[in-house]
């Protein structure tokens, strides 16, 4: 498939059946994050990968959603804040390094025939202590992935004259 047909592909998943993800196909995925670009190439991330069931439940404490408890893993995408590349005028770049891998890691897995979702509105500060994740690390985001048991919806999105310009 083709850049276009994958991003097209890709949707936030929110149902997933009970099927193992195979160890390929998590290392793929994984792969393509390890590969992301970030800022002076300072990679100042962490990614928990959360399957044990244990965990899994710790994990969902810091978001209840039904649909969240059905994935078979869950990722969690931390900023290493003593690692992130600082602008000069001060600007962290942490934030958008995550966002890059993240999606990096969202787009292989639609590749792979998986599904995932962008969970951001999560307990953040309940997840660090749960995982007792380091003072400078913070988690960001919440990637649930596994085989999708729902199928997309259609997108929404501007046209492209509204978030595109051109300078002369």
């Amino acid at each position: 498939m083709n850049f276009l047909e994958l991003v097209k592909n890709r949707y936030s998943c929110r149902a997933y059946q009970p099927q193992a993800v195979e160890k390929e196909k998590l290392d793929y995925v994984m792969e393509c994050v390890r590969l992301a670009p970030s800022a002076v190439n300072k990679q100042p991330w962490q990614f928990h990968i959360v399957s044990a069931e244990p965990d899994r439940q710790k994990l969902q404490q810091c978001y209840q959603r039904d649909w969240f408890g059905t994935a078979p893993i869950y990722i969690i995408a931390s900023v290493l804040h003593d690692e992130e590349w600082v602008r000069a005028d001060g600007k962290h770049h942490g934030d958008i390094d995550i966002a890059i891998a993240v999606e990096h890691l969202c787009l292989a897995a639609t590749e792979q025939g998986l599904g995932t979702c962008w969970v951001c509105n999560f307990d953040a500060a309940r997840c660090k202590q749960l995982f007792n994740l380091p003072v400078a690390e913070e988690p960001a985001v919440l990637i649930p992935l596994g085989y999708p048991a729902d199928a997309p919806r259609e997108k929404n999105r501007k046209p492209i004259d509204t978030i595109a310009s051109h300078t002369a």
